[in-house]
């Protein structure tokens, strides 16, 4: 039995109230001196609250600032949104990872790819074998997911055990990877867990998922019924859709390009591994043009409407090595991620002004989740028999679903908890006992910044209202010398009564100016705060919006 003065926490630094960006961590020990060890270290991407950043990282900063108290790292799964984040905030922590082999091979091959990545200390890890950190024991048991070699984590403890489920579904047919074995799961549960920390994505659905197999057979038939060309876009690391479409495709005598670095890379270490045994090596791009318009199949990056992508560039027409024509297919083997309807859309009309057709899963199976329905969610709970969940890997509306359906399940306790937000686990019943802060660090070009870093709010400022520079030269008299230079950029060009905005603009500055003693204007700070009122205050006047406005006052 535990020493009563340790306690066992959960506490998710990002995950629970998003989808994407999972980080948590448990620790257990005396509050305030507990040993941790992390749960995965992922990514989500950035909307329209940050212009100019496409990655957003879990704020590691408690822990960070705890770093001699964190064990190890343990990596669920190779997702972006589960390990794209480690790259970056590793060199923060600096402590074992530990993850399975594809896992660690594709994050080699993507670390290769950016000059400047650390070295990161990578312990492969092997299934239904424990691991030894700090207080805790951690088991890989191996699920069924959208990726190779993805598993739920056994954590062991003086205090119990506990069922980290990571992103699972049930499987019993996956072409690629594992299934989700009941007997392991039974075994745990007859062990007794404490708390199960749970997938919530598709607590809505009904039901059980269908199976890889079932949408491998869906494939086949839409590139069997297809006289042109057939683009298949699905997410880069879905090695079993890859396979899927590559066995379709030679079955219709049609050769399969690859397009996307992404998609390349994971291609790459599949192959090395051995799931793509059997699959005839992919063509590259520049093969394209080569072969006939009935003969090939195109697998790419771009599902979610990413404008970098392959897809985007060729619904555009911009890329350099793919064009689609009418009557050729394109097939959206993927979910929409919740933010990017709008710019899947887009593409989506792109390719039908264009005459392509378009295939998704409302018109057939060509896509199956990776995450369980409410029919799997049951067998699980049925499986571990838990006493106690805590809803994880799920906007609010997931989260508070989960918690009802968990209850409705015959959970004894259920702990609806957000980012933040420190639940005990043991001993006593499970609650939330402390709030830590967290959030979120951006992925700006190459720099990590804060939430809170000045950039963010200028950017948004600029992209609403634009920005006024003005240069003014005053010589030590107070004397203007030569007329103020004036730049405007995301304004107008007139108002609505037909005037140029920067006549506005250049107006405000001269009555500024001159309304200004000489004294005052040998004060360059205050007429740089003078001009920039009048200038903001005018052109409000006329558009209704406030401008960001620079004013540089140059003695000479």
């Amino acid at each position: 039995m535990a020493d009563q003065n340790n306690e066992l926490v959960f506490l998710p630094l990002g995950g629970l109230g998003e989808i994407g960006m999972n980080a948590a961590l448990y620790g257990f020990g005396p509050r305030g001196d507990q040993r941790f060890v992390m749960v995965d270290c992922g990514l989500s991407f950035a909307g329209e609250e940050a212009p100019g950043v496409d990655l957003v990282l879990p704020d590691i900063g408690w822990i960070e600032q705890r770093r001699k108290q964190l064990a190890a790292i343990f990596i669920t799964h190779a997702h972006e949104d589960h390990i794209g984040a480690l790259i970056d905030l590793w060199p923060r922590l600096k402590v074992p990872v530990y993850m399975t082999r594809f896992a660690a091979n594709l994050l080699e091959a993507r670390r290769l790819g950016e000059p400047g990545a650390p070295k990161i200390d990578i312990r492969v890890v092997e299934p239904r074998r424990r691991t030894e950190a700090g207080p805790f024991s951690i088991e890989y048991i191996p699920v069924a997911h959208s990726i190779p070699e993805s598993h739920a984590l056994a954590i062991r403890s003086p205090a119990g055990l506990v069922v980290h489920t990571g992103d699972w579904k049930i499987d019993m047919t996956p072409t690629a990877g594992d299934i989700t074995d009941e007997a392991d799961f039974r075994k745990l549960g007859d062990e007794g867990v404490i708390a199960a920390i749970s997938d919530s994505t598709n607590v809505m659905r009904e039901g059980v998922s269908p199976s890889e197999q079932a949408v491998a057979e869906g494939l086949a038939e839409v590139i069997k019924a297809s006289p042109y060309r057939v683009a298949v876009t699905t997410f880069a690391s879905n090695v079993a859709r890859l396979r899927a479409v590559a066995i379709a495709a030679e079955e219709c005598g049609r050769e399969v390009v690859l397009v996307g670095r992404a998609m390349e890379r994971v291609a790459i270490v599949a192959r090395e591994l051995g799931y793509l045994d059997g699959i005839k090596p992919f063509r590259s791009a520049d093969a394209y043009d080569r072969l006939q318009r009935d003969k090939v199949v195109v697998l790419l990056t771009g599902s979610q409407g990413e404008p970098r992508a392959a897809l985007a560039r060729i619904a555009r027409d911009d890329h350099p090595a793919i064009a689609l024509a009418p009557g050729d297919r394109v097939v959206f083997s993927s979910r929409q991620i919740p933010g990017n309807e709008k710019a899947i859309g887009a593409i989506m009309n792109q390719l039908a002004t264009a005459g392509i057709g378009i295939v998704t899963d409302a018109d057939g199976l060509v896509h199956v989740s990776g995450h369980p329905r409410r029919g799997e969610m049951r067998m699980m709970y049925d499986w571990l028999r838990p006493a106690c969940v805590i809803p994880a890997h799920g906007e609010a509306v997931h989260i508070a679903e989960h918690a009802r359906f968990a209850r409705s399940c015959g959970v004894p306790h259920v702990v609806v908890a957000k980012d933040g937000a420190m639940v005990r686990l043991a001993p006593g019943t499970p609650e939330v006992v402390d709030h830590v802060k967290v959030g979120r660090l951006y992925k700006d070009g190459d720099i990590v910044v804060a939430e809170d870093d000045r950039a963010l709010p200028e950017r948004r400022k600029l992209a609403a209202s634009g920005i006024v520079t003005v240069a003014i030269a005053i010589d030590a008299r107070g004397e203007i010398q030569g007329d103020p230079a004036v730049d405007v950029m995301g304004l107008p060009l007139l108002t609505k009564a037909g005037e140029e905005i920067i006549d506005i603009v250049a107006d405000a500055i001269g009555r500024t100016l001159d309304g200004l003693p000489r004294g005052k204007r040998r004060d360059s700070d205050f007429v740089e705060t003078a001009v920039a009122r009048a200038v903001r205050s005018a052109v409000n006047g006329q558009w209704g919006k406030k401008p960001a406005c620079h004013v540089l006052v140059v003695e000479v």
